[in-house]
């Protein structure tokens, strides 16, 4: 591959370079259609397990405006007491493989790209200000390299997974749908 190189001997961005950038932002939009896809069957979960129509729990869901939120409600509501084990149990595995699931895509929602200069990489750089003691640190940055962009497929893999799964149970259990 042959760099274009400016008058300070940076590389320029070149279709290598753009490649790799449209492979990242195609992986983040599957991501991001897998997790909202996923995230979205809480609403059956919630319907189910507060006897309400569905109607009524994507209007639940909606109101809550964060993943966490939602996931705590149904872990709530699967905790009640009066909840046969093998409904709790089974709810409570799926909202936690959820959980360990949002740390990528978080991590690639909530952050800004750029190139590395010299490798051409794309590089994320967090949009958190992390408080230390006597002082604060903003914006740490992480290159995306060919084993950050397998990590993505594979959550895009294992969410998918965990949708097959959770669709599974919510028919199971005989929620709305």
């Amino acid at each position: 591959m042959r760099l274009r190189r400016t008058r300070r001997s940076t590389p320029l961005l070149t279709d290598t370079f753009e490649a790799r950038f449209d492979r990242l932002i195609l992986l983040v939009g599957r991501l991001n259609y897998m997790w909202t896809n996923t995230e979205s069957l809480l609403i059956h979960l919630i319907a189910g397990l507060s006897g309400t129509s569905k109607d009524v729990a994507v209007i639940i869901f909606l109101t809550l405006n964060t993943t966490r939120a939602r996931i705590d409600l149904v872990e709530r509501l699967a905790k009640m007491e009066g909840r046969p084990a093998q409904v709790r149990d089974p709810i409570l595995e799926r909202t936690q493989r959820l959980s360990k699931l949002s740390g990528i895509r978080n991590k690639y929602n909530h952050c800004i790209y750029s190139f590395d200069q010299e490798s051409g990489n794309p590089k994320t750089i967090l949009m958190r200000i992390a408080d230390r003691k006597t002082d604060i640190k903003l914006g740490r940055a992480d290159t995306v390299d060919d084993d950050a962009l397998r990590e993505i497929e594979a959550v895009v893999n294992q969410l998918s997974a965990a949708n097959q799964d959770i669709w599974r149970l919510i028919r199971e259990l005989g929620y709305p749908v």
